[in-house]
């Protein structure tokens, strides 16, 4: 199932390139993939169109794969970056630093993002006693610790003046000129995380039965759970600079998976992350050619999908409160 996931992510990004302001056959964009000759069509193409594409790819899997580690924490199938206050952690402090302290680098804004994040996060493990309160706590902790960082961020906004566009558009989600440089940003941050969830398979796996039975086979939940609550804001932290806060992406993905049945752990974190590139990358299709030759925010085509499907799976589906394996 995985793999039919990456064949469907590589033929949307395929179809990716066919489609824009100017459009493409497939024998072309075949011969420009492989033989570039620095043309019109040559840098559309490998300058334009692929870095995006691979870049939504990218940053689909990460904050699927965040959605998945934290689900898998607290063990609370509503755990996402966008509700536990993740996505929001992160992007405050970002827009905070791009008004007031202009000096600071971009490329120190992944490690700006990582301490909000964790903070924002923590803060919302706390209200809902440590994720294992009811997913009424998780979710109106992470909804109340999402809600202040907004306002904090609507605030700098209005002292932004004229950058006020150019980071609204950031805030609603969006791959819109991101190029080699951006994926090259943001990978390094989504393979840790996801190379951490894989490594710590076995460890998830325990989680899964439950907190008492995980201490009782040796699982030590004070190292533990920082780890896994670090590798799950890790590609947040990773994604966030470059695409904005992209909704819905993460906490919708692992239910999908669980829908599918993998086989076993591993399965479903390569599953979990394939489908959040599919969808990230389906959307970002969506966006860019729905009104040619504007585009619309990544963030309001994620939450359109993936808003009506999670109604379906909470009206359809019984949600275990426990487990959310």
């Amino acid at each position: 199932m995985t793999m039919f996931v990456l064949a469907a992510t590589l033929l949307v990004v395929v179809i990716g390139l066919l489609i824009g302001t100017k459009q493409l056959s497939l024998p072309k964009v075949l011969s420009v993939l492989l033989a570039p000759d620095g043309k019109i069509d040559s840098i559309l193409i490998w300058t334009l169109r692929l870095p995006r594409s691979l870049a939504a790819a990218t940053g689909g899997a990460g904050l699927a794969i965040s959605g998945y580690l934290l689900q898998a924490l607290t063990r609370n199938p509503l755990a996402g970056p966008d509700i536990t206050g993740v996505a929001s952690g992160a992007v405050a402090p970002i827009v905070c630093c791009f008004v007031f302290f202009p000096w600071i680098s971009s490329v120190y804004y992944p490690f700006v993002g990582l301490a909000g994040g964790l903070a924002a996060a923590s803060v919302t493990l706390w209200v809902s006693r440590g994720g294992q309160g009811r997913p009424l706590h998780l979710a109106l902790g992470g909804i109340s610790i999402s809600l202040l960082l907004g306002a904090i961020t609507t605030y700098v906004l209005l002292l932004s003046g004229p950058q006020t566009p150019s980071l609204l558009f950031w805030l609603s989600g969006g791959f819109q000129g991101r190029s080699w440089p951006h994926l090259l940003y943001m990978t390094p941050w989504v393979l840790v995380g996801l190379g951490g969830a894989l490594a710590c398979q076995r460890v998830i796996g325990m989680l899964a039965l439950s907190e008492h039975a995980s201490i009782g086979m040796g699982l030590s939940m004070n190292f533990w759970k920082p780890l896994l609550l670090l590798l799950a804001v890790l590609p947040v932290a990773g994604v966030a600079p470059v695409a904005g806060p992209v909704a819905f992406v993460g906490l919708v993905s692992p239910h999908i998976t669980r829908l599918l049945k993998p086989q076993n752990t591993g399965w479903s974190i390569a599953l979990t992350a394939a489908i959040g590139a599919l969808m990230t990358v389906t959307a970002d299709l969506i966006a860019r050619s729905v009104a040619l030759p504007r585009e619309l925010p990544v963030g309001i085509i994620t939450a359109l999908l993936g808003g009506p499907f999670f109604v379906y799976l909470v009206q359809t589906r019984s949600f275990s409160l426990k487990g959310g394996q």
